[in-house]
């Protein structure tokens, strides 16, 4: 038997709702924002992920999954949303109109150890907003953000947010960052000794405890920021208050991709973070566009459904309402039937396609859920009545032939508006 990779996981039918609603969430709430979705290949040039991400990233040097196509080029699976939907941008001249928002629902690939919530195919729902250097900007996304994230039913939600700074400002901040590594650099992990050398800033994104308690005596970047950063910050900080999301500043916040620039930050459900983002204002020059400022965020789908079972958040069943049962062959042709009506004004329902006892049938419908039983034997199609049975209880109601889908919608409504 051929078992599924490691690092992976199959979504199975008892799982699919929940999968259903977080999609159905995003849908709903990027909508109310005017947010269109696009979708971007399942692999892109390696170039395109090396440029964009950075080679200092842990993406890049240990988790990107690289393989040379038939024509010699080299290929690489998605490791994250963003430099793909950038490329798309550009490449089909999206920035026409700004601003330009979209979203996508999409699967990642990292060779990375398989932990709870993380796995080396996992999904994200991602948004990407292109056009305006403003604080508003962010505000926006933020908000976005937080409207998905209580739509599912977080409720304990805080916003981790930092200033990286510009290009400029940071230059500086690098000097300080390095000088103060280099004091350090016997207390340091391996990675962290390597990212001194080609990116300081990441070495305070590092997860190791011990370099974590280091880093709280590091530099910040507060200290180096240049007034327009500042002041940009400062908006970013005043637009949150005014739209009602809570926040706390973490200076120690860099995210873990290289082409972010000025505001990063995270949603956290108490202690746990289950979205992230930032500002990339060069990444689109990067790639070889035009300077187009952009914000965006990434949440991934399987650590978000943990998160939230965690917390008791129940995911709505997409349970069916009735079932047709068959007394007897005869009547399968109309258990057909009536199915088919009912299905036609959207109410789910199905029959027995097994040739199944009654009996047999009858526990089929409560092992799948179905709350609504109607029988069909040979006097219910001499006499054009029926009874629709409500599995909870035994409770029964009469349902005549002439109008059966529209009166059997009409009880099943009408019994669970009383419960």
């Amino acid at each position: 038997m051929v078992n599924v990779p490691k690092g992976t996981k199959d979504m199975l039918p008892r799982e699919s709702h929940k999968w259903q609603a977080v999609e159905a969430a995003a849908k709903k709430i990027t909508a109310l924002y005017n947010v269109k979705q696009i979708r971007t290949p399942v692999f892109e040039h390696a170039e395109l992920f090396l440029r964009s991400i950075g080679d200092s990233t842990d993406i890049v040097n240990k988790e990107m999954y690289i393989f040379e196509d038939k024509g010699g080029r080299k290929m690489a699976l998605r490791p994250e949303g963003t430099a793909g939907v950038v490329r798309s941008v550009l490449e089909n001249n999206l920035c026409e109109t700004l601003p330009q928002k979209v979203f996508y629902i999409e699967g990642v690939y990292r060779y990375e150890q398989p932990q709870a919530g993380r796995y080396r195919e996992h999904h994200q729902f991602g948004a990407e907003f292109f056009g305006s250097e403003l604080p508003c900007f962010e505000v926006e996304l933020l908000s976005m953000a937080r409207d998905f994230l209580k739509e599912i039913g977080f409720s304990d939600l805080r916003l981790r947010i930092n200033t990286i700074g510009c290009n400029e400002c940071r230059a500086e901040y690098n000097k300080a960052l390095r000088a103060f590594l280099a004091g350090v650099k016997d207390k340091i992990c391996g990675d962290c000794k390597r990212r001194a050398e080609i990116n300081p800033l990441r070495t305070l994104d590092c997860k190791v405890p011990s370099c974590k308690e280091i880093y709280k005596s590091a530099p910040q970047i507060s200290d180096f920021l240049c007034d327009n950063c500042k002041q940009h910050h400062k908006q970013v900080l005043k637009g949150l208050d005014a739209a009602g999301i809570q926040y706390f500043e973490d200076k120690n916040l860099v995210r873990g991709l290289d082409y972010y620039t000025r505001t990063v930050f995270e949603f956290c459900d108490g202690d746990l973070a289950v979205l992230g983002g930032g500002r990339y204002d060069n990444l689109c020059e990067q790639l070889g566009g035009k300077h187009t400022p952009c914000v965006g965020f990434g949440c991934g789908i399987e650590r978000l459904i943990a998160a939230a079972e965690t917390r008791g958040i129940e995911f709505a069943d997409n349970t069916p309402y009735v079932f047709a049962a068959a007394q007897c062959d005869s009547a399968r042709e109309t258990c057909a039937d009536i199915v088919a009506q009912l299905r036609n004004i959207g109410v789910s329902a199905e029959y027995d396609l097994m040739g199944k006892s009654l009996k047999a049938q009858f526990r089929y419908a409560d092992r799948q859920g179905f709350p609504y039983v109607i029988t069909v034997g040979e006097a219910e199609m001499q006499s054009g009545k029926y009874t629709l049975k409500r599995m909870a209880d035994g409770n029964t109601t009469a349902i005549g032939a002439a109008r059966l889908a529209q009166d059997v919608k009409s009880a099943v409504e009408k019994d669970r508006a009383q419960s």
